[in-house]
């Protein structure tokens, strides 16, 4: 075979891949193998000073190189689609559909980190580092730091899905979302340090987390009293080591990091159902028990901060990240044995038709709301 010419293997795969409707060259295939992304073929030697052969072309290549070509669209960065490629190989395919390949989680681990480097809970870190040790000037220069950085990153909340859903029944005003400024609260006293940040501060972090329905004030007096040692004292040092997020990354070995991926997706069709009780989903005892799971944890407000129900490949690295952590791990344990223990979910008492009968429920309820403001309004 002349030098430089592709080899019939290459050209066998894109050809595959064709047949798929993707377009793919002979130098992206060299280049993913140089990146470490795509093996190259097996080959078999075919005697003293005779050379070797590829006999067929490993299915595995094809696969990942039909991966590669569905994440790696023009001008995306490779480290972004390795980040999807692992999420997508994480995810429940249909009854059917080829399984999808793992990547090699030596590029995803470089993945993770670098996607960890620039998301905008390690720059507020960064921020908050870079001022410690400076007193109230310090203090000052990383909360202006930080509203810049949250005005060029809006944050997404959402109130609780309870208060939602009795605001759209009353025809109240809907509940305000989780003031942002709570998070760069909490950042602080991790860069900082809890005792320049001080407890009215951070009364007003737990608050606009929603975290046990317990307002500013509450929060306030009970960190307050611990530090008069008049109650139960609070562990700043978990705090701080949340500040580390590359570190658990770094530490995890390869099935911690797909264990964390189970729980990242696992958690967001529960994430789903928790949301739409507040878009007045009819609410059965199964339902209302998976929300309780979440609720007696508090959970409801960091779930809302790390699950999306479509992620970005940056979302799921920190969302991953996240799950690395026994707390998450735990909930999602125990959302899996209630969702055993009472499967159904959508049995409308009464209603033999199942999840039919819920949907045909929840439509109406959804027309029978617009209805309802389009005559008030």
């Amino acid at each position: 075979m002349p030098r430089g010419a592709p080899s019939p293997a290459d050209l066998q795969v894109i050809s595959e891949l064709a047949d798929q409707g993707m377009v793919v060259t002979v130098s992206q295939l060299e280049s993913w193998r140089r990146a470490g992304l795509l093996p190259r073929h097996r080959r078999r030697g075919l005697g003293r000073g005779r050379g070797s052969v590829v006999d067929e072309v490993d299915p595995a290549v094809v696969a990942g190189a039909a991966v590669l070509a569905r994440h790696l669209q023009q001008g995306r960065d490779r480290r972004l689609a390795v980040l999807a490629w692992f999420a997508e190989a994480g995810t429940p395919q249909p009854p059917g559909a080829e399984t999808v390949p793992e990547p090699p989680m030596a590029a995803v681990r470089q993945a993770l980190e670098w996607a960890l480097r620039g998301s905008l809970s390690h720059r507020l870190l960064d921020a908050a580092r870079s001022a410690a040790g400076q007193g109230e000037e310090g203090l000052d220069a990383f909360y202006t730091a930080a509203g810049r950085l949250l005005a060029a990153h809006p944050h997404r909340a959402a109130a609780h899905p309870a208060l939602v859903r009795k605001a759209l029944l009353t025809d109240e005003a809907l509940p305000q979302a989780p003031n942002p400024r709570g998070m760069v609260h909490l950042v602080a006293a991790m860069g900082l340090g809890a005792q320049e940040v001080g407890p009215d501060a951070l009364g007003e972090a737990f608050a606009s987390w929603g975290m046990y329905g317990l307002g500013a004030k509450d929060w306030a007096r009970i960190l307050q009293a611990a530090e008069r040692g008049e109650g139960p004292p609070v562990d700043w040092e978990l705090l701080r080591q949340n500040a580390d997020t590359l570190g658990p990354v770094r530490q995890a070995g390869d099935e911690e990091l797909v264990r964390a991926r189970t729980v990242a997706i696992g958690l967001r069709p529960f994430y789903a159902l928790y949301t739409m009780h507040g878009l007045l989903m009819p609410d059965t005892p199964a339902l209302a028990a998976l929300r309780q799971r979440i609720d007696e944890r508090g959970m409801g407000p960091l779930l809302d901060h790390l699950i999306g129900l479509d992620p970005s490949p940056r979302q799921f690295a920190e969302a991953l990240t996240a799950c690395l952590q026994p707390h998450l791990d735990e909930l999602y344990e125990a959302l899996m044995q209630q969702a055993a223990a009472d499967p159904n979910i959508f049995h409308l008492s009464g209603d033999d038709t199942g999840a039919a009968g819920f949907m045909q429920a929840w439509l109406r309820a959804l027309h029978e709301q617009t209805a309802a403001g389009q005559e008030t309004g």
